[in-house]
């Protein structure tokens, strides 16, 4: 899939979505949001200007999202975003507004919507967990112009051609038919076993920002 797809999937299969922030003593905070738009660059929600999610918006435009989409966890879908959120004012929420009619039952008339501000998700990087699928489905995705981060663990030519690593894999991600071996980061959990098992310390762990949690 492309950005733009995550972006969609986000904003109308999943929508709500569990926000983190950070608070005046820098501790975070987590607040559960709602993803009312979306389209190739950008996501956009909406928050009240009395709201303390609102003063910490403004002063710190870092933000983190996790969505989730499933009956239980082995059929669901996890998606989960870092990036910059900008205020860009009431202009737009006549469209969010059509787009999302139960908030009419929140903001009633004109009057009431007058607190409401939109912020823009303009910049960010993205991770797409699929637990619904075996072996598990993961893929990370930028937009906005953000640089996509790379994670995950890695085999170099270290690789003695042992195949323990596999032996420990919970998901049998790693191709064993070459020297050195590969690990299929489309279907990697992430959990570490091939780094801790290997004798040759063929595998090498790099830090993206994984921000799945199974």
């Amino acid at each position: 899939m492309q950005a733009k797809d995550y972006l969609k999937y986000i904003a109308e299969e999943i929508h709500s979505a569990v926000f983190a922030t950070i608070d005046k003593e820098g501790r975070p905070v987590t607040c559960a949001i709602d993803i009312m738009d979306y389209d190739e660059n950008s996501l956009y929600f909406l928050t009240a200007k009395g709201k303390n999610f609102y003063d910490r918006l403004k002063a710190n435009e870092t933000i983190a999202f996790t969505a989730m989409k499933g009956k239980d966890t082995l059929s669901s879908v996890a998606v989960s975003v870092q990036g910059q959120a900008k205020e860009i004012g009431a202009e737009m929420l006549p469209a969010l507004f059509i787009k999302n009619p139960y908030m009419e039952k929140i903001y009633p008339d004109e009057r009431s919507r007058s607190a409401l501000t939109v912020f823009e998700i303009y910049q960010g990087t993205g991770e797409w967990f699929d637990l619904s699928r075996h072996p598990i489905e993961r893929a990370s995705f930028s937009f906005g112009g953000a640089q996509q981060k790379t994670d995950g663990y890695f085999v170099t030519d270290k690789c003695i051609g042992c195949k323990l690593c596999y032996s420990k894999c919970p998901q049998k991600c790693i191709d064993i038919t070459q020297k050195p071996v590969v690990i299929r980061q489309e279907n990697c959990l992430h959990c570490g076993n091939c780094f801790e098992i290997c004798p040759a310390r063929a595998v090498e762990r790099r830090y993206g920002g994984d921000s799945s949690c199974f």
